[in-house]
């Protein structure tokens, strides 16, 4: 049997190939939208690509399956569990085999069983995986979003990203039960998950890329919760916001993924020609260093940098239903920034300007953006002389944990449909953990208009470095 792991930093996913060298065949579980990876690993293993399957309708990044299995000739292999609500509707179309609980797929002389593991999705599967030539029991298991190293898959997606409400607490019995299934498999059996460290499909995945079943059983959280009440509590708190991309995400990879173009690369623009989209309503996205675009930018652009954290930022802020172009340092920043926003579906860059177009506007387009930048013991002083107000754009469970005094919070992504809240009085200095998130923030609110705004350079751990006080744990009035 050969296996390969495929892992996507940005996505922080992972999808694996797994196949039989004796017949040269191979499965593809979870491809993401740029399937060459894949192919090129199986032509490196001389292994032909026969079926292609996924654990479950994705929230987070736009499936490859459909892409793969057209353009290898394999069979599309989709889950028919969940009910009527969660089938794929292009599952007809595409001629794909229906998978149900304890369905076999036979690739070569490797035996993929699927294994209906609801909680995290209803149609959600994991795949025990037998290499028949060597022995008469599983090695492991991909268990897709349903068990991480450390962690589960959430079950509150449904409501909070798809708006199917009443779902939560249903889908988190439905878990604890696929949870205590899954304990009656061997301690040594290896556990392949599908996300790690950085998704957002889970609130504590851990960056080690496998893991057994005893290992998870000994010292995953999930299953030192034995009361089923208990764990539907500890499994819903503390869950990070969803990006708002991720309604999206579930709705394409029902409905069926567009073809993605690897080679397509949108044409460079000058300064008139970004001046021209921005009249046309064009959603400006300005990948440079978020301090560079502190120090200056153009009018209305957002700051999105594009580094590790660039995909699910992006997705916060990025519309479906306009062109972008992007700002970006060199012709292989605008590449990169491409690729990853086709991952979850952003297909509509109509162009990109290089970071020197930032110069040219100020010197024929007039004034440059800029975010103001504040230290903590000035904002410290602000605060106690009631000039300014802090509001922190991390996550709920963050500040829970620990926050400036008085700070009201409004996570980053929501910032933007949320402005009314903001202070009216004085400069509002925005604040997350180290001033990324809190960057963008400030770009989104300038953009809108909002003109008094501020960034805490260095975030609440600046705050903390400098000796300033902090509240911490959940507050009483929540």
């Amino acid at each position: 049997m050969i296996i390969r792991r495929f892992y996507d930093d940005p996505l922080a996913q992972a999808s694996y190939l797994i196949g039989c060298g004796r017949e040269g065949v191979a499965i593809v579980i979870d491809p993401n939208r740029d399937v060459a990876p894949y192919v090129e690993a199986a032509a490196a293993e001389r292994l032909r690509i026969t079926h292609v399957t996924e654990t479950h309708i994705h929230a987070d990044f736009l499936s490859g399956a459909r892409d793969l299995a057209r353009i290898t000739g394999a069979t599309l292999h989709l889950s028919a569990e969940g009910g009527r609500d969660w089938q794929y509707a292009y599952a007809a179309h595409d001629g794909a085999r229906l998978l149900r609980d304890g369905d076999v797929m036979l690739v070569g002389n490797v035996r993929i069983a699927a294994v209906h593991t609801p909680g995290h999705t209803p149609e959600h599967l994991s795949f025990l995986v037998t290499d028949t030539a060597a022995a008469d029991q599983p090695i492991g298991i991909v268990t897709g979003d349903f068990v991480f190293v450390g962690d589960v898959g959430r079950p509150d997606l449904l409501e909070r990203a798809a708006r199917v409400e009443g779902t939560m607490e249903a889908s988190a019995r439905t878990l604890f039960r696929s949870l205590r299934k899954f304990t009656q498999y061997p301690d040594w059996l290896q556990v392949w998950p599908g996300h790690g460290a950085g998704s957002a499909c889970g609130k504590g995945l851990s960056a080690v890329p496998h893991s057994t079943v005893g290992y998870e059983r000994r010292f995953n959280w999930a299953f030192g919760v034995e009361a089923e009440d208990a764990f539907v509590q500890a499994v819903l708190e503390g869950q990070p916001e969803p990006p708002t991309y991720f309604a999206t995400m579930k709705r394409l990879n029902r409905d069926g993924p567009a073809p993605y173009d690897p080679a397509r690369a949108p044409e460079r623009v000058t300064r008139a020609q970004l001046a021209d989209a921005k009249r046309a309503q064009a959603f400006v996205l300005d990948t440079r260093r978020a301090d560079a675009f502190a120090a200056g930018h153009v009018p209305g652009s957002i700051s999105v940098p594009l580094n590790r954290s660039f995909t699910s930022y992006a997705g916060w802020v990025v519309p479906y239903d306009r062109d972008v172009v992007l700002i970006a340092q060199d012709d292989g920043a605008a590449r990169e920034a491409v690729r990853a926003l086709a991952m979850i579906g952003v297909d509509q860059v109509a162009g990109w300007a290089s970071a020197g177009v930032v110069d040219e506007w100020r010197k024929e387009g007039g004034p440059l953006g800029v975010v103001a930048q504040v230290d903590a013991a000035d904002l410290a002083a602000a605060l106690a002389a009631d000039t300014s107000a802090v509001v922190d754009v991390r996550g709920r469970a963050e500040w829970d944990e620990s926050r400036i005094a008085g700070a009201p919070n409004i996570p980053f992504g929501l910032i933007g449909d949320r402005a009314d809240e903001l202070p009216a009085a004085g400069t509002v200095v925005l604040q997350c953990q180290s001033g990324s998130r809190s960057g963008i923030a400030a770009s989104v609110l300038l953009a809108r208009g909002v003109k008094n705004v501020a960034n805490l350079a260095g975030g609440i751990e600046e705050w903390e470095r400098a000796g300033l006080p902090v509240e911490r744990g959940v507050p009483a009035s929540r």
